[in-house]
């Protein structure tokens, strides 16, 4: 990657960080006028779509080869567009989340300053971090064959786990004969967590993608970042502590199935 290169990139991770802000802050002012946390959950695959787009549309003046730009859009749009949509059509006239609304009733200021410190700003960091692949690969010269095929198929095996792992759960909700039961079928069997295993490998799969120049390996913060909050801070260590209280024999189905990769289950 040459200097110009490098300064395409910068240029096309300070545009990057523009549309999240302002994103972020056409969700803060939803969330405030809906008094609604979750609202952020519907916006956060729509954020990587309009990163994903601004960036393809600055960087087509550049060096950059023009294909690769246009699988990372597909790529982040065939994801993030299924996500939002998936959240959307969950959470619409649903109460807020009990993860928000613990997060808001524990925290004790008003729900503006909640919103914004422990919501928006954080979602906005994690959203710049994760989508730093998308904004630096989009200026590599040349493809890298074996590692767009490798990555385009970890991407696959993603976008499989969170998308058939989010619609079984959906049927499995949607049928009144599983009320209050657990769910352990189809994907959940062998990860207590499909979706947000899926979702790892999306992001790990756009990552290699685009390692074929030292600037796309050097975010690799992507898919650590990624991993660390669907395992260790948004996503499965909220959702479990609500789970353990609310569904009789989850800690059994702790003990017998893996928490994140999928595995065959422990008897």
């Amino acid at each position: 990657m040459t200097p110009n290169d490098l300064s395409q990139s910068g240029a096309s991770l300070l545009g990057g960080l523009g549309v999240v802000i302002a994103f972020m802050g056409v969700g803060l002012a939803i969330a405030q006028r809906q008094k609604k946390l979750t609202v952020v959950d519907t916006l956060w695959g729509l954020g990587f779509v309009l990163v994903a787009a601004e960036t393809a549309l600055v960087s087509s003046g550049g060096d950059g080869d023009p294909a690769l730009r246009w699988i990372l859009l597909a790529m982040v749009a065939v994801w993030g567009g299924r996500l939002a949509w998936h959240l959307h059509r969950r959470n619409s006239g649903q109460a807020e989340d009990p993860r928000y609304a613990e997060l808001a009733d524990a925290d004790g200021r008003p729900f503006a300053q909640v919103a914004l410190m422990r919501v928006f700003v954080p979602q906005g960091i994690a959203m710049f971090l994760v989508a730093t692949p998308i904004m630096v690969g989009a200026n590599n010269e040349d493809i890298s064959v074996p590692l767009l095929v490798l990555g385009i198929l970890v991407w696959a095996i993603g976008f499989f786990f969170e998308s058939v792992g989010d619609a079984q759960l959906a049927a499995f909700k949607k049928d009144p004969a599983n009320k209050g039961r657990l769910m352990d079928q189809g994907l959940w069997r062998y990860t207590r967590h499909p979706n947000y295993f899926g979702d790892a490998c999306v992001w790990a799969g756009i990552w290699i993608v685009v390692a074929g120049s030292w600037a796309g390996l050097a975010t690799v913060i992507s898919p650590i970042a990624m991993t660390i909050f669907l395992t260790k801070v948004t996503g499965a260590s909220l959702n479990e502590k609500g789970m353990k209280k609310s569904k009789p024999g989850y800690e059994e189905y702790v003990r017998r199935t893996s928490g994140f990769i999928p595995l065959p289950p422990r008897k």
